[in-house]
């Protein structure tokens, strides 16, 4: 376990979340549900010490970028030193609510997909909203936004999307729900409704 990541626990429990970072099992099976044949923009939200943010960029091709947001200023200049390198990945220290403002200012338009595991559960309602509109109108139309987390409570908020997915993960300190909720690939699909809101869950171990 990260010394870094567990003085920030202590320090920001509610902020962190756990105690520890996800599990190997668990980065890999989120990173399974991106599609890396292409260039690809991808934004993480709370990327705390980068146990994610460096398999994404592990597989992802030279021509993709990476956007990653940290508020806490221990992580954020964690992420610089790991990720000074690497010109795909850009770390922001800035909340998740940034992302239209940082998309535009990169030229990057959309997203294909946005990474979470920020708890939401703690969010204030209208906050939670809100990042939720920001999330889906930052996508690319077919785009995915996934989160990993204790409770599965956000699919009640995230009716915006046409379709969510979700597992639950046993092999990670706590287990984790993995939902994938997808935007419509066209507004077409979107108009018609099919699908919106259903959620099915898989338990795997």
């Amino acid at each position: 376990m990260s010394v870094l990541f567990f003085k920030r626990f202590l320090k920001k429990p509610l902020q962190i979340a756990s105690i520890v970072p996800s599990s190997k099992a668990l980065v890999e099976r989120v990173a399974d549900k991106i599609d890396f044949s292409r260039p690809i923009v991808i934004a993480e939200y709370g990327a705390g010490d980068g146990v994610h943010s460096r398999e994404i960029a592990r597989r992802m091709s030279a021509e993709s970028h990476l956007l990653l947001f940290e508020i806490d200023g221990a992580f954020a200049r964690d992420l610089n030193r790991q990720f000074a390198d690497d010109p795909r990945v850009h770390v922001i220290e800035n909340d998740a609510a940034s992302l239209p403002d940082e998309l535009e200012r990169r030229g990057l338009g959309h997203c294909d997909y946005i990474l979470s595991g920020i708890p939401f559960s703690i969010l204030e309602i209208k906050k939670k909203r809100a990042l939720l509109r920001k999330t889906y109108n930052a996508l690319a139309p077919g785009g995915s936004f996934i989160i990993y987390q204790v409770t599965n409570e956000l699919k009640q908020h995230a009716t915006l999307f046409e379709h969510a997915e979700s597992e639950y993960f046993l092999q990670n300190i706590p287990p984790m729900f993995i939902t994938v909720f997808q935007k419509a690939p066209s507004s077409h699909a979107r108009a018609a409704g099919a699908g919106r809101g259903r959620v099915a869950v898989n338990r795997r171990a």
